[in-house]
Parts: structure tokens; sequence; C-alpha cells
């Protein structure tokens, strides 16, 4: 089955879309008007250019306005058609998309607009051309996929067939089992389209918010189980109409929707097994066990710094490797790992960031198959060459260029603190502040990249991702969504910052990228914890007085309880069945800092409504020029 996309999905020239498109991997491209309008060019010379990018051009679009419409109307649109057919014929394309009427003349009727394409098609065929029908969601007379087809099955011709689109069924919440009876041949293209789920004007919504299938709320899966069980063998194209997308990366954006297709179409199989599709062979999504180390670079001197906040959270240094400069910390079933060597991707990533988390290691079952899934969803691999008695850990490209790391139990993998690391002999005897594990990782992104991430996440990993929550920061609004795993041993929190002002905008400027901002380790008892990091002179962020007075009355707090929280600067929320306990550490860094978190009754959320007091004390401890006071 062959992948095309629509030249109005991405942004650019048209020289830059179809580098971008071809680059990406698609076999085809679908040629928006007003983008061939815009080059100055003939259409011989488009049609060339899409060929020498080894592309063909899948559909011509859109033609306005066509059926049902009264006289003199009705000659003028065949006129337009046979002008646009000649154009067709200079571009190399054979096929065009007519969309339902939406002018206010235009008559209604299934027989008639049938009769308009019956004699629509006999012009096409005159010179080897077809013709495609798509429902609009607002269309005048027609928005739906089985008017659509009616009025193709009863122009009974060759030559006229029907495009489908999964925004325009979806969004107008038709059942997409109603495609099922659709002959599979008599479907000429399937254009894809997710979107999120917003209340709105049904042509706003679709012109502003669509996005790449898996990125949004629309069960385009089912559509295209829909499709595929007709037989339809035909071309996949994403249309896609997205403000950030105009705005972003061509080739992102272009990457981005391959893989998306990818995807969809893994999952179609999956769940249609005797369907024909043409799909990459690729292991299933993999099953993440939990987060098996996180490792910073860093100089000297913050090494030092962070390895005294580690010691004073409980961490104790356990290990030293064989041949690098890398330290090893443990507490409970966390790894920390802090390498400060002068060569190798640590070191490069240092000098382009500064202090940071560049690497996530994540247990799962198979990681040569988590490295393969990755690879044939457009993933980076990063190999680096092994040292001496080194292991060769399979790894991905993550967030920012970092890297993701895949330990399992089939292989030396799970062996390496062993294999590549010398036990300290005069460890401190561990005290420890009862951390027990990584709650989460919270990754902070420019906005219009979380897009990207959230496909990246859950179609590599077995996972789904929960609604966008909006975090008030006092300089403007952080959109955060998280990426998780059925058991809560992967929880990623994606943060993407709208401008720099933002805490977590400031942290992509001044770290020159996307990165790992904060960790968040987890224990059972948070008052023991609060008072470890008390008996290791660890002042926790302090937290306004004011919150925990509106936290009393808010929750009917006991005074005892909330003056317990306020001593230890303890941020608190419960819903009601389950309560959440929070500890900050101060920031160090370009905005780094860790978090220590309570569970109890099952609280499945991250303290959202503290987000905006906590950003509130931080900033209080930047300096004037916005780096934390330590």
């Amino acid at each position: 089955m062959k992948t095309s996309i629509a030249t109005v999905s991405i942004s650019g020239d048209l020289p830059e879309k179809l580098a971008a498109i071809a680059a990406a991997g698609f076999d085809g491209v679908e040629i928006f008007e007003n983008d061939f309008l815009a080059f100055d060019g003939s259409p011989a010379d488009v049609g060339r250019m899409v060929r020498d990018h080894g592309l063909e051009i899948t559909l011509f679009q859109p033609f306005r306005d066509f059926e049902g419409m009264p006289e003199p109307q009705r000659s003028r649109t065949f006129s337009r058609a046979e002008r646009k057919f000649d154009l067709m014929t200079e571009l190399g394309t054979d096929l065009m998309l007519v969309c339902s009427n939406v002018s206010p003349l235009s008559l209604g009727g299934i027989d008639r607009a049938a009769a308009d394409f019956r004699e629509l098609g006999e012009r096409a065929a005159r010179r080897g051309l077809r013709v495609g029908y798509e429902a609009l969601a607002w269309g005048r007379h027609v928005s739906d996929h089985r008017d659509a087809w009616e009025i193709v099955r009863r122009a009974d011709h060759k030559n006229i067939g029907l495009i489908l689109d999964s925004f325009h069924t979806l969004a107008r919440r038709i059942d997409p089992d109603t495609i099922r009876s659709i002959p599979g041949d008599r479907i000429f293209i399937v254009q894809l389209a997710d979107a999120p789920l917003i209340e709105m004007d049904l042509l706003y919504w679709s012109r502003h918010f669509r996005n790449m299938p898996g990125e949004g709320d629309l069960p385009v899966a089912a559509f295209m189980r829909a499709v595929a069980a007709t037989g339809y063998s035909g071309t996949l194209s994403l249309e896609i109409f997205n403000d950030q997308f105009r705005g972003g990366s061509p080739k992102t954006v272009s990457v981005d929707g391959y893989r998306s297709l990818v995807y969809l179409m893994d999952r179609v199989k999956r769940a249609e097994p005797d369907v024909s599709i043409a799909v990459p062979d690729m292991p299933d999504r993999i099953e993440v066990l939990g987060v098996e180390f996180v490792e910073f670079t860093a100089d000297e001197e913050e090494a030092a710094e962070l390895s005294s906040m580690l010691t004073a959270m409980g961490f104790r240094e356990t290990a030293r490797h064989k041949s690098k400069d890398v330290a090893l910390f443990r507490q409970g079933d966390i790894n920390l790992v802090l390498n400060t060597e002068r060569k190798g991707f640590a070191h490069s990533a240092h000098l382009v960031h500064g202090m940071s988390a560049y690497a996530l290691g994540l247990k799962v079952q198979d990681a040569n198959a988590t490295v393969e899934r990755a690879e044939a969803l457009g993933a980076e691999v990063f190999e680096q060459a092994p040292g001496p008695g080194e292991i060769a850990i399979p790894a991905i490209r993550g967030v920012g260029g970092g890297v993701i790391y895949f330990i399992d139990a089939k292989s030396d993998l799970a062996k390496v603190w062993d294999i590549e690391f010398e036990p300290l002999k005069d460890v401190v005897p561990e005290t420890g502040a009862g951390l027990k594990a990584i709650d989460h990782v919270a990754q902070t992104m420019a906005y219009d990249e979380m897009l990207s991430w959230v496909l990246f996440y859950t179609s590599i990993f077995r996972t789904r991702k929960t609604p966008v929550v909006d975090i008030v920061d006092p300089a403007g609004l952080v959109r955060s969504q998280v990426i998780g795993n059925e058991d809560g041993s992967l929880r990623l929190t994606l943060n993407g910052a709208e401008n720099r002002r933002t805490l977590a905008g400031h942290f992509i400027a001044e770290s020159f990228g996307s990165g790992i901002q904060h960790l968040a380790f987890a224990t059972s008892d948070i008052f023991a914890a609060a008072a470890a990091l008390r008996r290791n002179s660890l002042e926790p962020l302090s937290i306004s007085r004011n919150y925990y007075d509106d936290l009393e009355a808010r929750f009917g707090l006991e005074p005892k309880f909330s003056d317990r929280l306020r001593a230890e600067n303890i941020l608190y929320d419960r819903d009601s069945t389950s309560e959440y306990f929070q500890i900050y550490t101060p920031m160090f860094g370009e905005g780094f800092f860790f978090e220590i978190v309570e569970r109890r009754g099952g609280y499945a959320g991250y303290g959202g409504p503290n987000a905006p007091f906590r950003i509130a004390a931080q900033k209080r401890r930047m300096g004037p020029k916005g780096m934390p006071k330590m």
C-alpha cells in the first residue's frame, strides 16, 4: 500500500515541501492547488520536480462547488473542470478530488448530482483521467460518506469513484463500519487525519486543529479497519490542516506523518490479520518494565554540586566505572549515573546543553526488538563504539537529541552494573531517605514539539496518553500531557512551553533545547523523607504560607495536619479516594530540580493544581538574570 501526503500539510515553498516529503519516505504527494498557484513554474516543471524526487502525484485538489448547480453556473463548472483536466495532464496525474458543494446556489438531489458526475466521468474518460468525490462534513447537501457513495453508485461510471476522509466521517460521529459495505475498487483514495476532541464549528476545527493519526482523539484505527475490510489496496494519504504544522519544520512534520501511517497500518494489521495490507515487518509495541537509570553529564564543579544534593537526598555513590570518569549513585531501585568524561557523546551533550540528564535507560522485555520497532517507525538508532570491557547497549535518539538506552534480562545487558562498574570499598553506610523508585520523568520541550513526542512514545511503546492539562505559570501557560503504561512503572510528563518567559521556556532557552527538566522519586512515607532531608541539611523549596491557609480551608484539613505539611514545605492534593504529597528541591543548573512524591490510595495524577504555587516559589529563588539562587 502506497503512502502520500498533501502539500498543504507542511510548511515551506513547494520545492522545500517536496524535498521533505521524499526524505521522509513517502511514495507520493497530493498537490494542493494553492501550493501550485504560488509556484513560479509551469505544470510540467512541477511534474518533473515531483518525479525527480522519486515521488508521484497521487491527487490534484480541490475542485469545489461542482455538483447540483443551476444554469448558467452548471455550464461554467464543466468549463472549469476542463481547464483543470488540462492542468492535470501537464502535471502528470490522473486523479482529481471534487469536494461536496457548499455554495448557497447548489440544488439538492442525489439523482441530479449523479447525473452531473456521470457527465464529468465521460469527459474525464476521454483524457484517461479519474475523479473522486468527497463528502465534506459541512457540505450543503452532502455531508456523509454514505450519501457521497450513493451518488457515485448512481453515476455508475468507472472514472468516478469515492474519496474517503477520516476527519469528515469521524468528526460527524458517523459509524466507520458503514464503510465496510463499499466495494474497495470504487474507493479512489483514502485521506487520513486525526484531531483532538473539541466542541467547535466543524469547518474551523478542520482547518486549524487536524493532526497526524495517533496524535489526536478520533478513532482513526477503527476507520482504517473498516476501509481495509473493503479490500481497498490504493494509496493512504495524509491531509492535515494545522496551524502548528504550517509554522513548523517541514522535515519534522513529514517524518511524523510517515511514522503515523506506518504505526496506524501496523495496528490495523494486528487487529485485522486477514486483510491484505503491506506493512513493514516489526515487533509489536514494546512493554516497558520500568526506568533502569538516568544519566547526567557534568563537568567537575557541577558534578560536585550534584553529588552533594544527591547525598543530601539519601543517595550514596556505590560504584565507579572501570575505565571512565563515571559514578553510580543508588537508593532503593533508583540508579543515577554521573558522567564527567571529556570525550564521547556525553561530553558532546555537555558542550551543547551544559549539565543535563541527557540519557534515559528503560527496562524492556527485549532490547533488540525495541530498537527494531523504533527504527521501523523512523527513529534514529544511536551507536557509540564501546570501550574495552564495555557492553554495547541498544539505544535510539530521544527528546532534544538525548539518548534512550534499553536494558533487558535476555543477555548481559542486565549485568551492566557488575560488568562495567567497580564497587567502592569505602561506601558510607546508607541511611537513605526512603526513596524507592523513579515515579516519573518530566521532559520539557517547545509546545510545537509535543505532538511529535506523543506520537514517538505511543507508537514505539505500549503506553497511553492522558488529556492535555494547562499549567499556569505567572508568565504564561505550559501544556502538560502524560505518557504512561498500565502499571505505572513508566510515567513521562511532557511539558510544552509556549514562550521563554515561563520557567519551562527558560529551561529550553538556557539549555539550548528540549530535555529532562526534573525527576520525581517515589516514597511510601513523605514525612520520613522530609525529616531525612532536614537531617542532611537540604532545605526544600519554600512554599507560601498563604497556600497552606487555603489548603486547610479547601480540603477541610485538621490544623495539626496542615501545620505539619507547612513545616516541611509539602504540597498536597487529593481526590475522592486518594492523596498526593510533593516536596521539591531547589533548582540547579539552568532550572533542573528533583521532586519527592507519595501516592496514597492509588492517586493517578501529578498534583497539577499545585503547579502554579511550585512555579511561583521557584521563580522567587531565581536571580535577576534567571539564574537559580543556591
